[in-house]
């Protein structure tokens, strides 16, 4: 039975992880953390996932809860899961990232401490999205020099970060495969007269709008023809799920930094 610490517990992601352990018997929610002053603190985290009381409490005591657990689980801020880490890291527990939205100052502050511990850290855990980003990659290694390529995401209002960690995953592994450096071809926003389109750009749009899980679209237009590759994610589920089967899959590796490519094994 593999001890899960839920960081991030109160949010939207969260209550999809709660719910997604429940119903894992491999997997035991035995604490879970918020940050401090969240009106939710205390409360039971079953209760406010909505499948009803399971006697953990939310606590916003990093140190007491990730001391229980074999492993946290973390969808929280940028900061706050720097600061589990550095526990995590200290306790000599593992940690599965899904946070976006880091700083390069922050990634490789992660970089440094899974020197010390095992870390899975992804900006998207759906087994799909990580299909799509090797499909992008492929495809981009295959006809992307001849063809433009856009990527577009759409989320739900209430997202903070744009563009979302997901498309700027695919952005990074199709300029990977191209040999481009992406922050010399990224254009994330086009506004009044732009000139013709450079052949080497990797265009990347965000979308903010209702209650969107979460879409992801990568375009290759060429002369003729288009090929579009599309994720849509219909309910958080998909990445909690992914996310409990990251956790299971870290204990007992080598200490690292890991993707759920590696988790799938569709490197």
């Amino acid at each position: 039975m593999v001890r899960i610490t839920l960081a991030g517990a109160a949010g939207r992601m969260g209550r999809a992880i709660a719910c997604a352990i429940g119903e894992n018997p491999q997997v035991e929610l035995v604490s879970a953390l918020e940050r401090p002053g969240h009106p939710l603190l205390g409360r039971d985290v079953g209760e406010v996932a909505g499948i009803g009381k399971i006697g953990v409490r939310i606590t916003d005591n990093c140190e007491r809860a990730i001391g229980r657990a074999d492993v946290v689980i973390d969808f929280s801020t940028p900061q706050s899961s720097i600061t589990n880490l550095e526990v995590a890291e200290r306790r000599n527990r593992a940690i599965v990232i899904g946070t976006t939205g880091f700083s390069p100052a922050q990634r490789e502050r992660i970089k440094v401490l899974s020197r010390n511990t095992r870390v899975v850290m992804a900006p998207n855990m759906s087994v799909g999205v990580n299909l799509l980003f090797k499909l992008a990659h492929d495809t981009a290694s295959i006809i992307g020099r001849d063809y433009d390529i856009e990527i577009v995401e759409y989320h739900h209002r209430h997202k903070k970060d744009a563009p979302s960690g997901t498309a700027i995953r695919l952005a990074e592994m199709i300029a990977k495969a191209l040999g481009r450096n992406l922050e010399e071809v990224a254009v994330y926003e086009r506004r009044g007269i732009t000139g013709e389109r450079r052949d080497e750009e990797i265009g990347i749009q965000s979308i903010r709008a209702g209650d969107i899980v979460g879409e992801h679209t990568v375009i290759f237009a060429g002369g003729g023809e288009r090929i579009e590759l599309t994720h849509r994610a219909h309910s958080r589920d998909t990445f909690a799920v992914g996310a409990v089967r990251a956790a299971i899959w870290i204990v007992g590796k080598p200490n690292g930094l890991y993707d759920m490519q590696d988790v799938l094994g569709i490197k």
